[in-house]
């Protein structure tokens, strides 16, 4: 386990952090993929409607709470909050963001509940 984002993980971080579309969107390849409560997005456009959306329609905000890196792929694991319809979800919302990485861009975002 470790303390310390890398750098594209504090990046997808702020941007959700500060509902900044562009700069989320910029941290993904263009042929990078989302897997989000079983559902799929492939691809920028995909990406970018999910997260427009999912994340910052609803102004979601993480609370990180632990970081730990397995053979480059980043896990961590966040407090969730927003204006988002919380039925069915534990309180709180502990979230797993799974990150695999290619140069400095994400090519698959595995998001999850915790365990």
């Amino acid at each position: 386990m470790t303390t310390t984002l890398p750098k594209i993980a504090a990046d997808y971080i702020r941007a959700t952090n500060n509902h900044d579309s562009a700069a989320f969107i910029a941290c993904f390849a263009e042929s990078a993929v989302v897997i989000d409560g079983g559902r799929e997005f492939r691809g920028i456009d995909a990406i970018k409607a999910w997260s427009d959306h999912e994340i910052m329609d609803t102004q979601v905000t993480l609370e990180v709470l632990e970081v730990a890196d397995h053979d480059g792929e980043v896990t961590i694991t966040t407090k969730v909050d927003g204006n988002f319809d919380r039925t069915g979800l534990p309180d709180p919302v502990i979230i797993d963001h799974n990150i695999e990485v290619d140069g400095d861009k994400i090519i698959v975002l595995t998001c999850r509940l915790a365990d």
